[in-house]
């Protein structure tokens, strides 16, 4: 018999499930939250989660919100439950739920009333987001905030009604402004580099649009740290729920499937307080850089490494691709060979452990998540993890023979057929122009390097484009798995 997750279910969870041991009916909102999906409800609503158990910040409970139609359905979800998620951690030989009750409520998404009276509400003392490395408005090549995108530029206009993530937030702070209150902390829970200052050149740049002094006071009054994300999370299946209801007798309309591990390294650079998130694991730094730079080169270069080789490979599930010693020799050598050894010191930090705890976690046989979900976004994604990677090696006058390997295999991988000819749905939001790009580049891989808004100057490098195109037509002459064996043996 299995129990609905609810507010008034939570006295009767099933036994292998651990619930809130707070009163959620005296929490208060003191975070409001863009972005409710999967990550942050394994990652930040659950270290909220461990604090209050402790009984500790509950006036730091979040409030969800959003911008997007598409994220009314989850929204409905989460709300027939009382904002609650069940978290399952799994691993080779672990499995645990508990239900966390951190969310107090969720704004209609693209409400922007109601939004906008929240973020001047003085409660809230914190904006925080999880949008997605594409969310940002960044002009992939050179990494600056595009003020020209369409989507800024109307919420720029006099009297607009805003409609993206930073319209909100700036018109929450000029709300705040006018009424003499203090300015909330803008905190990015992204996985991007520098997440902080990319949140900030969004905001400032949207207010510069519409009124310079008004950029000038939210550079010099609003906080943006730095912070380093890490769990893997993958999305929710009626896979998911089946396990759930099986092992644990708890019916849950979206729970979270994540691993064990989680991080969280932040800058200590709030405006108006914070929760004390030290006391539940949270890694309070003066300088993020360091741990930033190791998780973007080592495990999210690392994710794409595995990720177009196993895709052509028709291998569905993470794991799988690890288990296959072609990928998992791919991913060791090109880290050990290339990435490493652009990544500088890390406090407290041994980089070999690093990785060797990474192979295992994406070794995790548990999780399911999925080799897709990792090919997901690449014209987003490769700016950020790998082209940078290739620009240290290319400075410092290094090889790159895997990691244009890497590109190719994305290259590959966006003509949209599988090497046994299975065909790739669509999986970038701009998958028509990389497609049409890849098949271009069969015959003149050029064409590939020639986007000067994914690869910049590494494009126009001589000896990266050599590598590149011969790494391309190896893969088109001999398929993936010949070409990773090639590699290996030192031939390629």
């Amino acid at each position: 018999m299995t129990v609905k997750l609810s507010s008034s279910n939570l006295a009767r969870l099933p036994s292998k499930v651990s619930g809130p041991k707070y009163d959620r009916a005296r929490l208060k909102g003191g975070i409001l939250h863009f972005g409710v999906g999967n990550f942050h409800r394994s990652h930040q609503a659950v270290y909220l989660d461990d604090l209050f158990n402790a009984g500790l910040g509950h006036d730091w409970a979040l409030v969800g919100a959003g911008v997007f139609e598409g994220e009314k359905a989850g929204r409905a979800r989460l709300e027939e439950q009382d904002w609650l998620t069940t978290v399952v951690e799994q691993d080779a030989g672990h499995m645990s739920a508990r239900v966390t009750g951190a969310m107090i409520d969720f704004l209609t998404p693209g409400d922007a009333a109601a939004i906008i009276e929240r973020l001047a509400d003085p409660a809230i003392r914190i904006v925080s987001l999880t949008i997605t490395e594409g969310g940002y408005f960044i002009d992939p090549a050179s990494g600056v905030f595009n003020p020209a995108h369409p989507d800024i530029v109307a919420d720029a206009r006099p009297g607009a009604t805003p409609k993206t993530v930073f319209g909100l937030i700036l018109a929450g702070l000029m709300r705040r402004r006018a009424d003499g209150i203090v300015p909330f902390t803008v905190m990015s829970c992204d996985n991007i580099p520098h997440n902080g200052h990319v949140t900030s050149d969004a905001v400032v740049g949207l207010a510069r649009l519409m009124d310079e002094e008004l950029a000038l006071w939210v550079g010099d009054h609003v906080a943006f740290p730095n912070a380093m994300v890490d769990r893997i999370t993958p999305a929710t299946t009626d896979r998911e729920r089946g396990i759930l209801a099986r092992d644990f007798d708890l019916e849950d309309n979206w729970p979270v499937f994540c691993e064990p591990f989680r991080q969280w390294v932040l800058e200590d650079s709030f405006t108006d307080g914070r929760p004390p998130l030290e006391k539940v694991g949270v890694q309070f730094v003066k300088d993020v850089s360091p741990y930033e730079l190791m998780k973007i080169r080592i495990l999210n270069g690392g994710h794409a490494t595995i990720a177009y080789p196993a895709g052509l490979m028709d291998i569905h599930f993470v794991h799988e691709a690890m288990q296959e010693p072609l990928v998992s020799g791919f991913l060791r050598k090109l880290e050990h060979d290339e990435i490493i050894p652009t990544v500088p010191p890390v406090p407290d930090t041994v980089l070999e452990e690093y990785y060797q705890l990474i192979e295992h976690r994406f070794a995790n046989p548990k999780i399911g998540d999925t080799v897709r979900r990792l090919c997901l976004d690449g014209s987003n994604r490769q700016p950020k993890f790998i082209i940078p990677t290739i620009a240290a090696r290319l400075k410092a006058g290094k090889g790159v023979a895997g990691l244009a390997l890497e590109s190719a295999f994305w290259c590959r991988y966006c003509f949209g057929t599988t090497d046994s000819g299975a065909v790739i749905e669509r999986n970038d939001p701009n998958w028509d122009r990389m497609q049409a790009t890849a098949k271009a580049a069969k015959e003149a891989p050029a064409t590939w390097l020639a986007m000067e808004d994914i690869y910049g100057d590494v494009g126009r490098s001589t000896t990266f484009a050599q590598a590149f195109s011969h790494a391309l037509d190896t893969i088109w002459g001999i398929g993936a798995r010949a070409t990773l064996t090639r590699y290996l043996a030192g031939g390629l």
